[in-house]
């Protein structure tokens, strides 16, 4: 089985998402659209594969905003389309964070400024603990989904829905794919200078992560067989 992953910028990886598909007997194929040398300036030019063909797609976080076209140029609109043909051919995709806010908007709905950002381990208020689980899920955003009108809501919390179920696809605004190497990367790119700004200790941030660690890989392979086993093998 393939599954086409959508690495927006360097730092963000597949994670404990991506080790739990291999386990499940996922090759996996991982595009970058934003090198390293133009983290800076992600306005690069990409062209996305169709995505006929693939039996899973993953697009994982960002840095940057759905809607703002000025930073990120239009190589977001390629994505949108690619999301949108996958929902058309009945391809599962899993949207995490940025990823999830692609695919509402690729299928009708829209993404805006948050009424204040989420740094750090939250829990969320699920109606289906068996499908995403209440967490705590590591929350890096500073923008929430409105999912497209067809969409079951799933899980939420006071800032915004959390995750959200349209067709054989599964958007979630938290990270289950978070490492420690990620959360370094994260921090050495601005995000130290942004927990500051927020009141936010970074050492905390790291040492909560490390002992966070072990449940959650458990809680990110509980989504994924979620994700696997009901999502995307809704009916068409």
């Amino acid at each position: 089985m393939r599954a086409l992953v959508i690495r927006h910028e360097h730092v963000t990886e597949p994670g404990l998402v991506g080790a739990r598909l291999v386990e499940r007997g996922y090759d996996l194929t991982t595009l970058t659209v934003v090198p390293q040398d133009r983290h800076h300036a992600p306005n690069v030019s990409y062209d996305f594969p169709d995505a006929d063909g693939w039996d899973l797609i993953v697009s994982l976080g960002a840095p940057w905003s759905v809607y703002d076209e000025e930073v990120i140029g239009g190589w977001i609109g390629g994505e949108l389309a690619l999301l949108r043909r996958a929902h058309l051919l009945g391809v599962p995709v899993l949207g995490v964070c940025f990823g999830a806010q692609a695919l509402a908007t690729a299928l009708g709905g829209s993404v805006e400024s948050a009424p204040r950002p989420e740094i750090g381990w939250t829990e969320v208020d699920t109606d289906d603990p068996g499908l995403v689980p209440p967490g705590p899920w590591l929350q890096w955003h500073y923008d929430r989904f409105l999912p497209p009108a067809d969409a079951k809501e799933v899980a939420r919390n006071s800032v915004c829905t959390q995750a959200f179920q349209v067709g054989r696809s599964l958007g979630v605004q938290f990270h289950p794919e978070i490492t420690m190497a990620m959360i370094r990367g994260w921090l050495e790119l601005g995000g130290k200078e942004q927990c500051l700004r927020h009141g936010l200790d970074p050492d905390e941030l790291l040492a909560q992560s490390r002992t966070m660690e072990p449940a959650a890989r458990e809680r990110a392979g509980r989504l994924v067989d979620g994700f696997l086993d009901r999502v995307a093998n809704t009916p068409r």
